[in-house]
């Protein structure tokens, strides 16, 4: 069997607008990626209940400014920012720790340079003032694993005004940590699921603070996101493990 191949010269001008079409709209996408906005899928439940495992979220680049880390995959260069931008208290943050440059994390942002930060009792204090927290009651939640369970449920509110929801499963260790002071160029994360999270509060299984230039960028959105059923195996899952409620569904 032959293939025909026009090589006429209009034929051969078609076929190279065609490479070109396609090699533009891979440098767009990579530009996009690199510079703009990058997703990102929740594979674990350390921010539950804000952000679900099987949530796929937007994370803008430009929000931080840029660093070897932000510039993901390329990951090279010298280090510190450009067009740097200083986080929020707060902010939910995709970051590279030091011990793990490259591996993604997602947290929030709680520990500024220079603050304080200690967990006593399961409360949050911050520069020795412990933060609002106010009781939500037993929530039913859902785990990855499919199991549907009792959990103590919070809503936390920082000395910015930031305020979202934490749970508190059992007194753990993390509950009951040291003073943390945060260095200059460092900040200190939590996740939001306290007893289910390795963060900042440990060196052994967590990774200590975060230097400015690790961070990767701000989560703004869940723009699609699936349930512990879904599996590419078996594509009408797709369909019935789709979250609807979390569509193009924003985060605090």
């Amino acid at each position: 069997m032959r293939l025909n191949v026009d090589t006429s010269p209009a034929g051969l001008t078609a076929f190279w607008e065609n490479v070109k079409t396609i090699v533009y709209a891979l440098l767009l996408a990579m530009v996009i990626r690199v510079a703009i906005a990058q997703p990102f899928r929740i594979p674990s439940g350390s921010m539950q209940p804000t952000l679900l495992v099987g949530d796929y979220i937007v994370v803008t680049k430009w929000s931080y400014g840029y660093s070897k880390f932000s510039m993901s995959p390329l990951h090279f260069g010298p280090g510190g920012r450009i067009f740097a931008h200083r986080p929020s208290r707060g902010d939910i943050v995709v970051f590279r720790p030091s011990s793990v440059p490259d591996k993604d994390y997602v947290k929030r942002l709680i520990g500024l340079p220079g603050d304080k930060i200690q967990v006593i009792d399961s409360v949050l204090h911050i520069n020795d003032e412990p933060v609002t927290r106010v009781p939500l009651g037993k929530l039913l939640f859902t785990e990855q694993s499919g199991e549907t369970i009792e959990l103590d449920a919070f809503a936390e509110t920082l000395p910015n005004g930031v305020t979202y929801m934490t749970f508190d499963r059992n007194d753990s260790a993390g509950d009951h940590t040291q003073a943390y002071e945060v260095a200059e160029g460092h900040y200190l994360m939590l996740g939001d699921d306290r007893d289910n999270s390795a963060d900042s509060r440990f060196e052994m299984g967590g990774f200590g603070a975060v230097p400015f230039d690790h961070l990767v960028g701000k989560a703004r959105f869940v723009f699609v996101s699936f349930d512990e059923t879904t599996s590419l195996i078996k594509p009408w899952t797709l369909i019935t493990g789709f979250r609807g409620d979390r569509f193009v569904h924003g985060v605090n």
